[in-house]
């Protein structure tokens, strides 16, 4: 089994630090902010990106959403991300999608939230 192909980890939003990598992990989008463009350092391409607020009953952390995910995720809807990784952003922690991630709408709404503990807020 080579290093790419770890286990799964199934984690909590409170859960979540910098460096995980194929982490499952469910949410309810909060919001999604305004989207900017960007251009990229590797094609010099253009894309969009906005900063989605994730939560679910232990937390909330910061998601950016790229392209076609923005319009894809909708607010006030639980979805289960797959593959996902974690990251710092400015020293922040972020949830990240990435290209090998999957998201696909939860198998239960998640109706507890816990906004107070805002996992992106702690330096890193």
């Amino acid at each position: 089994m080579s290093n790419q192909e770890r286990e799964p980890i199934e984690a909590t939003v409170a859960e979540l630090k910098p460096q995980m990598k194929n982490v499952t992990v469910s949410f309810k989008v909060m919001e999604v902010g305004e989207a900017r463009e960007v251009s990229s350092r590797r094609d010099g391409a253009t894309h969009r990106v906005a900063d989605a607020v994730v939560a679910d009953s232990t937390g909330t952390i910061t998601v950016p959403l790229w392209d076609e995910s923005i319009d894809n995720l909708t607010t006030g809807s639980s979805y289960l991300l797959k593959n996902g990784y974690t990251g710092l952003f400015k020293g922040s922690l972020r949830l990240n999608i990435g290209k090998y991630g999957e998201v696909s709408d939860a198998e239960s709404a998640i109706e507890e939230i816990n906004s107070e503990n805002d996992m992106s807020a702690a330096e890193y």
